[in-house]
């Protein structure tokens, strides 16, 4: 695939979950934001410990008006790791297109 066939593919998932395969075998999944003359721009969703669960927030975790972010602990909530909101769910990644290999298009669930 040559970079003006994988900067027309890409550009037609713009805001879709997708795929990618590289040309080295490492694949990457996330919604395709934008492409240029020489990347594919995807929003990752990122997992595991970076993220806040909904329990942990209902009970205060990452709020600095209650719980451990706000009496006696007004640092806790404002972006130190594992407290607040500090990490966003989704981290940007610029993929190369002379490196892609293929794209497909993937379900929400």
């Amino acid at each position: 695939m040559d970079i003006q066939q994988a900067q027309s593919i890409c550009k037609k998932h713009i805001n879709r979950y997708v795929e990618i395969q590289m040309k080295d075998g490492k694949t990457y999944d996330g919604i395709v934001e934008s492409v240029d003359d020489q990347n594919v721009y995807l929003a990752v969703p990122r997992g595991g410990s970076q993220r806040i669960s909904n329990e942990g927030r209902q009970f205060g975790f990452g709020f600095p008006w209650y719980g451990y972010g706000g009496f006696g602990y007004p640092w806790y909530g404002y972006g130190y790791p594992g407290y607040g909101f500090g990490y966003g769910r989704f981290r940007r990644l610029a993929l190369p297109l002379a490196l892609l290999a293929g794209l497909t298009l993937l379900p929400y669930y």
